[in-house]
């Protein structure tokens, strides 16, 4: 990998300067558990109350993951080793449940709803993750995702309805998760919906839930036999998924040759946007240094987005803004700052930031894949030879071209009950743009 972007159309990674920030103290209200624990039944304040887990450990799956074990029975139909190597990996996915792509033994970590906004935040970045299932320790179930687009509402509403900024920083400082719902129906946003699989089911379903619902992350619910109540066993995330399938699938991987553009996998800037069309580089959503803070957090919220490439004057990408930039300022406090430009935003990103991922539309869709097996990433921004902007690669890009000759998936609740969900049965409505990047 190369360090400046505009030198060469292959991957690259680039990183502006940082300024490091302390980390916030530990948080004491979160449970932290283990596939292979117990989850008592009294827990200190604050903490999110579960039930014993009798099942231990691996009772979903017997089977264990073995690099390129899966393949042995099946023939190939096809002379495109592209093709046959495509096929393998969806039998692969068809061929594991979705708690398989959990280690034997991890940690995720579960708010409390009643726990405050800021003290889940401040956990959350100690931890390194962007989002944790809720529990509501009234009715005893499961009660959604903490995610960053929640952070994106409550800033929102504070910058655009509190009477003072000093009023704005009291409520923050004590609001609650629980109360999310309301800013939600205060700014006119639907309610999240309440999707979930049960642990059990084929990967290969999981996978195509994630791309029809548009979803960023699937809960994996399980109910106790004894006292029915829901058991939270993990999420399953996009990038877990192809961490997964690159970790087990290396010799199919090296199979697909084939570059990103020619797949169609990514979001293109399109050379005849439509009639009346300002945006230079139309479908995508970018900004400049001199934007400010609160017009991209606007376009988080209306696209449905959690990251905006950053350019110059003639197209050159020059950063990314995230939302998880944006936590940055309400967990220091500085809600006072969605007036500031984003050139001056950046300099207070956290030291943990990796860089910007650049690839070129040439790139494989294997050598993408090897880079997933070896770094996290969440998004590439596609340039072409000197740097300038010309797409957009998410990991649900990815996963859709994976999965994407697979059947219709029904988004009802299964008798057996597979797949749930609380909202309405039908899909969320298309973005858009596609950058609905995965974050776990």
């Amino acid at each position: 990998m190369a360090d400046n972007p505009s030198a060469e159309p292959a991957s690259t990674i680039s990183s502006p300067p940082i300024s490091p920030t302390p980390a916030p103290a530990a948080a004491a209200a979160v449970t932290l558990t283990t596939s292979t624990s117990t989850i008592p039944n009294t827990t200190p304040a604050g903490t999110t109350p579960m039930t014993p887990r009798k099942h231990a450990s691996r009772r979903f799956s017997q089977r264990r993951v073995r690099s390129n074990s899966a393949f042995n029975t099946l023939g190939s139909g096809h002379s495109d080793p592209h093709h046959d190597a495509l096929n393998k990996i969806k039998q692969f996915l068809k061929g594991r449940s979705a708690f398989d792509v959990f280690p034997l033994s991890y940690r995720f970590i579960i708010f409390d709803t009643k726990l405050t906004v800021k003290h889940a935040l401040a956990t959350m970045h100690q931890h390194g993750i962007v989002s944790a299932p809720l529990y509501d320790s009234k009715q005893w179930k499961f009660a959604g995702m903490l995610t960053l687009i929640d952070i994106i509402h409550l800033i929102q509403f504070y910058y655009l309805k509190a009477e003072t900024f000093d009023s704005a920083i009291a409520d923050v400082e004590t609001f609650k998760i629980e109360s999310l719902r309301n800013i939600e129906k205060e700014l006119n946003v639907p309610p999240p919906p309440l999707y979930s699989i049960h642990p059990s089911r084929p990967l290969y379903e999981a996978c195509k839930f994630l791309i029809q619902s548009h979803a960023r992350r699937l809960p994996l619910i399980d109910r106790d036999s004894e006292s029915e109540l829901e058991l939270i066993a993990s999420v399953l995330t996009q990038y877990r998924v192809l961490k997964f399938v690159s970790t087990n699938c290396a010799k199919e991987i090296s199979s697909l040759n084939y570059s990103l553009r020619s797949l169609g996998i990514g979001t293109y800037v399109d050379p005849k946007p439509p009639a009346g069309n300002d945006n230079p580089y139309y479908p995508i959503a970018t900004a400049s240094m001199e934007s400010t803070v609160f017009n991209v957090v606007n376009l988080f919220s209306e696209r449905g987005i959690s990251a905006v490439p950053i350019l110059d004057e003639n197209g050159v990408v020059l950063n990314i803004y995230e939302a998880l930039d944006v936590t940055t300022l309400i967990r220091s406090g500085a809600y006072t700052k969605l007036d500031l430009s984003i050139r001056s935003a950046l300099q207070q990103r956290t030291s943990d930031f990796t860089g910007v991922v650049t690839c070129s539309g040439t790139d494989s869709l294997g050598k993408l894949l090897e880079f997933i097996s070896l770094q996290r990433v969440h998004r590439l921004i596609v340039v072409d030879s000197e740097g300038k902007l010309s797409g957009i690669i998410t990991l649900s890009d990815i996963l859709k071209y994976l999965i994407k000759d697979a059947p219709h998936y029904s988004h009802s609740t299964s008798v057996n009950g597979a797949v749930t969900t609380s909202a309405s049965q039908n899909p969320l409505p298309p973005q858009a743009e596609s950058a609905r990047e995965a974050e776990e």
